[in-house]
């Protein structure tokens, strides 16, 4: 079982958020000065073995992946922020694993391929375009590919088929994104590679026979929300959508009853790549606007785990790819790493799940 977790590189210090929320800002801000917002909401959710950490630090990245592999995951899927013509955003931690060569842990990249704006990380939501997402053409194309060759020659660049796995996150919004992947096959060849395994990240099922029709290998789905139309009629589910457009306030959902939509059948496909989920409240990041997931703990995750598991035991061992949503998104409530709650139940509830499979 390939189980791969998303990794995000925010919690440092960059000239950027310095000056879009003030000095020192990073991911933690939000998280430790989160509240809960009803009786029994889980907040705030303080970190245990690892500690608010600093992602500039060896020592933490390294404590990250030993972590990690102990509880069976392969190896990290780090955010990769391109904003086109060269523009980077926390690269560093991801650059400083390349070059130091440690943690020896496996990697790939997620290009999260999204403008940013301030409803991202803050409570009034107010869209303001802080860096805009932007496409050059083929020289920005190659210019990026050969921004990231060292690391797709690295030995411990995660391979598909022998290939790099390189994920997008947003294929759909990306116009001319078959030329893209066009570009990058050839230069990966050019440069001594089989090519790249690309993989489309996407919400929706529907999706699929585009993004394979524009170049990808597969699709990573994530099924986070599929129980709306499984559990609400349409009136209801536009209710929620004026209630958190207008009112700027989201819904509460039991994590027991929404995890039973987060697999299907479909991801027994061998170009399927499943998410499991351990959690999510995005309240620390947009308040009272941000959807909730209650009553989440490791035996109602480990109940996912194996489920979705199950859905993937027939496919060749080298596509048995599962994504983890995530290793360390905090302030959205989806992470592996220890808190003083639970401890790490959720590590302990994943390994036991792989464990149970085999």
């Amino acid at each position: 079982m390939r189980i791969i977790a998303a990794y995000l590189p925010q919690f440092h210090p960059v000239p950027e958020n310095d000056l879009w929320w003030g000095k020192g800002f990073t991911e933690w801000t939000n998280v430790g000065k989160a509240k809960p917002l009803f009786r029994g909401h889980y907040q705030p959710r303080v970190p245990a073995d690892l500690g608010y950490y600093d992602l500039r630090l060896p020592e933490v990245r390294q404590e990250q992946a030993d972590l990690a592999r102990e509880y069976g995951i392969e190896g990290f899927c780090y955010w990769h922020y391109w904003f086109g013509n060269g523009k980077r955003l926390l690269e560093r931690p991801f650059n400083e694993v390349l070059a130091s060569g440690k943690p020896d842990f496996p990697f790939c990249l997620s290009w999260a391929n999204h403008s940013w704006q301030d409803k991202q990380f803050s409570k009034e939501g107010t869209n303001r375009m802080l860096l805009e997402q932007k496409y050059g053409g083929e020289p920005d194309y190659l210019e990026h590919f050969y921004a990231l060759l060292p690391a797709f020659k690295d030995k411990r660049y995660i391979r598909v088929d022998n290939k790099p796995l390189f994920q997008l996150y947003l294929p759909m919004q990306f116009p001319e994104v078959d030329k893209f992947i066009t570009c990058w096959q050839t230069e990966a060849r050019k440069n001594g590679l089989e090519g790249i395994h690309f993989v489309g990240h996407t919400h929706f099922e529907e999706d699929y026979e585009q993004l394979i029709k524009k170049g990808f290998d597969a699709i990573n789905i994530v099924r986070l929300y599929h129980f709306y139309k499984h559990k609400y009629p349409l009136p209801v589910r536009a209710f929620m959508k004026m209630k958190r457009i207008w009112f700027k306030h989201g819904s509460v959902f039991d994590y027991e009853k929404v995890s039973r939509f987060f697999s299907d059948k479909n991801d027994s496909r061998d170009n399927w790549y499943p998410t499991i989920i351990p959690n999510y409240d995005h309240s620390p990041r947009s308040g009272r606007r941000g959807n909730i997931f209650i009553n989440s703990n490791p035996a109602a995750f480990k109940k996912h785990v194996k489920a979705v598991l199950e859905t993937v035991k027939d496919k060749k061992k080298e596509h048995r790819i599962v994504f983890l949503k995530s290793w360390n998104e905090w302030a959205e409530g989806n992470y592996m790493e220890p808190d003083l709650k639970f401890g790490r139940g959720y590590l302990e509830a994943l390994k036991e799940a792989i464990t149970e499979w085999r």
